[in-house]
């Protein structure tokens, strides 16, 4: 199903889709963002009806700039007035003698590929994922461009070729840099910077892998991801990495495919199909349980939600939402 502007919120999108709420049990109080986030319980088979989700969305403290303005009757103060104006953005920075060097990092989790091969995989991921982005263009647009006017510095995990800057990346006072292992996506992510209508000098791609990221501490104010934790070699690295780059407060909004239920027969598939998938897509893995393991990484509040898309069959079963450090 292809959404489109005109439905509800990135967290109210279908009745059939299944969201969930989590908070750590050692949340720690944040200094920015304030939102609690109701706990929910439901059987694997219980959805929630689009009016349990707005009410839902109604009982809790969730900032309005997460609702699609006049389609949410939730009245929360603004992102930008909870988080506060004064932003100083922070460079990315060397890595220090207490965490590892991201460039020795890069290379030892992902050596370079030949150059051919890098160009290649840029240039297919660049020209034959138009489809795929249509369909989860309803999903990003209400997820994503509410960070814009709301963050200044957003650290954009797993950027290649750049779909997603055009949801949240076209404000001149927004800094993002983009991480990405494969040096050819550079080309393809700054091009994608300009029509999003970024200055130049307010876009920054850097060659490195999640697990190592080459930012200061707590100098993000959003990180972003989709598509990424798929293929990373350290789903828990790469989380943790999130959080040390967050400042207090700050967000992490993702989108990624996640395994199918065990007994379908698209787990079965899937099953069949990972090791292909792993060698020839970049380390792609199509039986992770990413949801699980954002939930448990340590973040103080975690709104996730099911959605699927059923045009692309081997990864039908997607997991979206936001995180808060």
């Amino acid at each position: 199903m292809i959404l489109h502007s005109s439905l509800v919120s990135a967290f109210n999108f279908n009745p059939n889709n299944r969201s969930t709420s989590s908070q750590s049990p050692h949340a720690k109080p944040k200094t920015s963002l304030k939102f609690t986030l109701r706990q929910e319980q439901r059987s694997s088979n219980s959805f929630p009806t689009r009016e349990e989700s707005n009410g839902r969305l109604r009982e809790s403290n969730m900032p309005e700039w997460l609702c699609a303005p006049g389609l949410c009757s939730c009245r929360r103060r603004r992102f930008i007035q909870t988080i506060g104006t004064n932003f100083s953005p922070i460079p990315p920075s060397d890595a220090s003698p207490s965490r590892p060097d991201p460039t020795a990092m890069v290379n030892s989790i992902r050596p370079p590929r030949p150059d051919w091969y890098e160009e290649l995989y840029a240039f297919l991921l660049a020209t034959s994922t138009q489809s795929y982005e249509a369909e989860v263009a309803g999903y990003k647009s209400q997820l994503l461009t509410n960070l814009k006017g709301k963050a200044e510095t957003v650290l954009e995990i797993g950027i290649g070729t750049g779909p997603n800057l055009k949801y949240y990346a076209s404000d001149n006072d927004v800094r993002v840099f983009g991480i990405d292992p494969n040096i050819k996506m550079e080309k393809y992510a700054r091009a994608a910077a300009l029509n999003a209508g970024l200055p130049p000098e307010n876009f920054e791609f850097m060659r490195a892998v999640a697990e190592a990221l080459p930012v200061s501490d707590a100098s993000i104010d959003a990180v972003v991801g989709t598509l990424v934790l798929c293929s990373v070699k350290d789903v828990n690295m790469t989380l943790k990495e999130v959080m040390r780059v967050l400042k207090p407060g700050g967000i992490y909004l993702f989108m990624e495919h996640v395994a199918a239920k065990d007994g379908t027969i698209r787990r079965f598939v899937q099953d069949v199909l990972d090791p292909l998938q792993q060698k020839f897509l970049d380390g792609c893995h199509l039986t992770r349980n990413t949801g699980k393991l954002i939930t448990e990484a340590g973040f103080s509040e975690v709104d996730i939600n099911m959605a699927s898309l059923p045009n692309v069959y081997f990864i039908t079963p997607h997991v979206y939402g936001i995180a808060c450090k």
